[in-house]
């Protein structure tokens, strides 16, 4: 079995992933569902680890060991992968998710025009929230990609790894890859400051030293983009906030008031009729009434129906299915009463 042809076989059914599990056939997921590949051999543990550990360099072979699991960038001709490997009942497994050459529009994208507003920002937090695997990394590169087509800005971002490599046009961006370009996310978030950036992508916000130091870029004049795992803007709101020490926390508030300018919540939800998805999203513009809730810590003000709207308006549409506004609702009561 051949790693190469296997990475072709993905991108040629067009899935957006291929999981490699010992004693399981080849899977693939397409349109958000899993598919075994049951036409080709089922994977044994030793061919699998041969092949996975040929793609790693010495010192990744090194991180694997010691921390039993990986995120590392692969490359199959044009096609770039975004890899990790990691052990499963002490078995190596490995999940390859492809990532397009092209960036792609927000238009292409299905994605609001409101998000062109925030391409324009000179400064502050803007957070693309959601689960795994519906699209924060795709919407992201498409708005810093609008920034480097727009503007002469110095962009740099820190990723884990290096998902979409950005084509030259009016910006500079300097992409760094966590051990390949630097030891750790707060290192060079430190760094970062005294590189001159107009703006900076933060690939996630995973701890308390890196959502310190990305709210700290923010405030001091620089334009950030983040991500968090999180499925509404008030509780994204409240895991920044959770992430301190009580003692801290209203000073967090007040910062978090201030610098934050938009949240941007993100579902791929299938079309009816068709295998495609596409996104449902609930965008949080911050204004002084909002501000004033994060400061009082009253999130719980914040709800305000936004992915609802847009899922009914995706169902009025004949878009989605009622169904389908229903299952990916986040306050599946109030979808209810708007469809009535």
């Amino acid at each position: 079995m051949d790693l190469s042809k296997l990475l072709q076989l993905t991108i040629d059914k067009k899935a957006s992933d291929l999981h490699m599990v010992p004693s399981y056939f080849p899977t693939i997921r397409v349109n958000g569902e899993i598919f075994q590949l049951t036409t080709l051999e089922i994977v044994t543990p030793e061919n699998l680890e041969k092949m996975l550990i040929s793609i790693l360099n010495q010192e990744q072979k090194e991180i694997l060991m010691a921390n039993r699991e990986i995120d590392l960038a692969y490359k199959l001709a044009d096609a770039r992968f975004r890899v990790n490997l990691y052990y499963a009942q002490n078995f190596l497994c490995g999940s390859f998710r492809y990532i397009q050459a092209r960036i792609s529009t927000l238009e292409e994208l299905s994605l609001p025009a409101l998000l062109h507003q925030c391409t324009d920002l000179r400064q502050g937090l803007v957070l693309l929230t959601g689960p795994t695997g519906e699209g924060k990394s795709t919407t992201l590169a498409s708005l810093v990609n609008e920034i480097n087509q727009k503007y002469a800005k110095h962009i740099i971002t820190i990723e884990d790894p290096i998902e979409y490599v950005y084509p030259k046009y009016k910006s500079i961006i300097s992409q760094r890859e966590l051990h390949q370009d630097t030891h750790s996310w707060t290192v060079a978030l430190k760094s970062a400051l005294r590189e001159d950036p107009d703006v900076i992508l933060v690939g996630e916000m995973r701890d308390f030293e890196t959502i310190s130091l990305t709210l700290t870029a923010a405030e001091t004049g620089h334009l950030v983009f983040s991500t968090l795992h999180t499925n509404s803007a008030p509780e994204s709101i409240d895991r920044v906030i959770d992430a301190f020490p009580p003692h801290q926390q209203n000073q967090i508030k007040n910062q978090l008031a201030v610098v934050l300018k938009m949240v941007i919540t993100q579902r791929l939800i299938p079309k009816q009729n068709s295998i495609d998805r596409i996104p449902a999203v609930e965008i949080l513009i911050n204004n002084s009434a909002i501000s004033n809730s994060i400061r009082e810590g009253k999130t719980f003000l914040i709800a305000s129906l936004l992915l609802e709207k847009n899922l009914l308006n995706l169902y009025r549409a004949g878009i989605i299915s009622k169904e389908t506004a229903y299952s990916y609702a986040i306050r599946p009561k109030e979808i209810a009463r708007l469809i009535k």
